[in-house]
């Protein structure tokens, strides 16, 4: 995955036509909103959220440096979700009629675009399952599984937290579970 995001990121940068800075809680795009550019974000992290009919939100994507925010937003005419950066944020604009021709024009690019594209929809799937798990020691569990066993440096740990659905204080009692008792496991 990290090639092919390199590769594509390479290959989209010299399409790039500026850089926009977002401050923390900004908005980047509304949902409705028409789509003109694809955002690659270069710093920062920056989610795509969805508003459910009760008032909750779903967060979607959770785009960090050298990822592309809303790729399916190249297929549309207009935004399906929100982008709200959640820490300062910098992200390349790229228009979305380029990356059209790009994929229309040159079949390598087009192979790299559903390659990086069959990856996201891959760790969807995952991010669903572990979701859909009901403890916070099967979803750590299960996470460890995708991730060859190994935790993330500590400050990280907040953001293992929100990816697998649970707070980060539970988080961190099971991670303290799983240290007293030996490796953590999925159930």
């Amino acid at each position: 995955m990290i090639a092919i995001m390199s590769d594509l990121i390479y290959r989209l940068s010299p399409l790039s036509v500026s850089e926009r800075t977002i401050d923390a809680g900004a908005l980047i795009f509304l949902q409705g909103g028409p789509v003109r550019v694809l955002h690659i974000v270069r710093t920062g992290t920056v989610h795509l959220v969805r508003h459910q009919r009760d008032g909750a939100t779903a967060v979607l994507q959770r785009a960090t440096a050298e990822k592309i925010l809303a790729e399916a937003s190249v297929y549309s005419d207009t935004y399906l979700c929100d982008g709200l950066a959640v820490s300062p944020t910098t992200v390349s604009l790229v228009p979305v009629a380029h990356v059209r021709r790009l994929l229309e024009a040159d079949g390598s690019f087009a192979n790299l675009w559903a390659a990086y594209l069959a990856s996201e929809l891959q760790a969807v799937r995952k991010r669903a399952e572990i979701m859909s798990l009901k403890t916070v020691k099967a979803k750590l569990g299960a996470w460890l599984a995708w991730n060859d066993g190994a935790l993330p440096t500590k400050g990280a740990w907040t953001q293992l937290a929100d990816d697998i659905g649970v707070s980060p204080e539970a988080l961190y009692r099971e991670i303290a579970k799983g240290l007293r008792a030996g490796p953590l496991k999925d159930e």
